[in-house]
C-alpha cells in the first residue's frame, strides 16, 4: 500500500519578507509546511517585526496547548465515566447499541495511551468487529 503523500511532488517556495526584505544569508529562516506538504521558506533579519510577532504567536499557542492538555488530563477520567454510564444504560437490543459499543471501544483504545492517536488499523479492527460485512443477498 502506498502512502497518500508518496505521489505528491516536493514543492518548496522561497518568500521574501515584506517587512524586513530578508533573504538567504540573513539571520533567521522560518519554514512552514502546508497541507499539500509544500514547504515555504522565509528569511528574516534578527530585528524583523513580522518574525517577532510570529515568535510571540507561536509561544502563545504553545502555552495555550499546555493549558488545554492539563485541562483534558484532569477532565478526561470523569468524562470517560459519564460516557461509560450512558453507554451501559442503552438496552442490548436497541439500534444504538452497536454504535455505543464501538464508540466505547474506540474511546478505551484512546484512553490506554492519550499521548498518541488511535491508528487506522485499530479503528478498522474495532469497526469490523461491531459492523461485520454483510453477505450479499
Amino acid at each position: 500500500m502506498t502512502e497518500p503523500h508518496d505521489e505528491q511532488p516536493s514543492i518548496r517556495y522561497h518568500r521574501t519578507c515584506e517587512d524586513c526584505q530578508g533573504g538567504p544569508g540573513d539571520d533567521v529562516r522560518t519554514l512552514s509546511v502546508g497541507r499539500d506538504l509544500s514547504v515555504t521558506e522565509t528569511w528574516h533579519t534578527d530585528r524583523c517585526p513580522a518574525f517577532t510577532i510570529e515568535r510571540i504567536l507561536i509561544e502563545a499557542s504553545a502555552e495555550k496547548l499546555k493549558e488545554q492538555e492539563a485541562w483534558a488530563k484532569d477532565a478526561f477520567p470523569s468524562v470517560h465515566r459519564r460516557l461509560t454510564a450512558a453507554a451501559a444504560a442503552i438496552p442490548a437490543g436497541d439500534t444504538a447499541a452497536p454504535f455505543a459499543a464501538a464508540l466505547m471501544e474506540l474511546v478505551q483504545a484512546q484512553a490506554e495511551d492519550t499521548g498518541r492517536f488511535v491508528i487506522l488499523p485499530t479503528w478498522t479492527e474495532i469497526l469490523e468487529r461491531h459492523f461485520p460485512p454483510q453477505e450479499p443477498a
